[in-house]
């Protein structure tokens, strides 16, 4: 079994229906998690052995305008561990909000910044969540 599909295994097992979709392009693997479950999906794949996804490589949104919800939040994350990448999506209507996850990543400080500067997506708790 292959690294991708052991992740999206050990996702789903650990957190049902929350994690609400998946796919795979150039072999990487991208898991779509509802967002109400951002932040305890992303503590879980950066602290478990299987998964090891040390660093937050990018976090950035699509507006997908016409389409509802509008937004999809893209967190690229990358295991050092294991060689591999995971692209964690969070489906996200306007006004809806996201919880941080600057307390998993400190990386996630200045790019949830940036998300809501391009895209006005705010982040709850983020610790300065402003302008760039």
């Amino acid at each position: 079994m292959s690294q991708q599909s052991s992740a999206y295994d050990v996702l789903k097992s650990q957190f049902g229906d929350a994690i609400t979709g998946s796919s795979t392009f150039r072999d990487q693997l991208s898991v779509t998690v509802a967002p109400a479950s951002i932040a305890e999906v992303c503590t879980f794949c950066r602290d478990d052995s299987r998964l090891s996804f040390e660093m937050l490589t990018d976090l950035t949104a699509v507006d997908f305008l016409p389409r509802e919800p509008r937004f999809e939040v893209v967190y690229n994350l990358y295991s050092f561990k294991h060689n591999v990448r995971l692209f964690v999506k969070v489906p996200l209507a306007e006004n809806e909000t996201l919880s941080t996850v600057e307390g998993i990543w400190k990386a996630a400080n200045w790019l949830e910044r940036e998300v809501y500067d391009l895209f006005g997506i705010i982040f709850e708790n983020h610790s300065d969540l402003r302008r760039i």
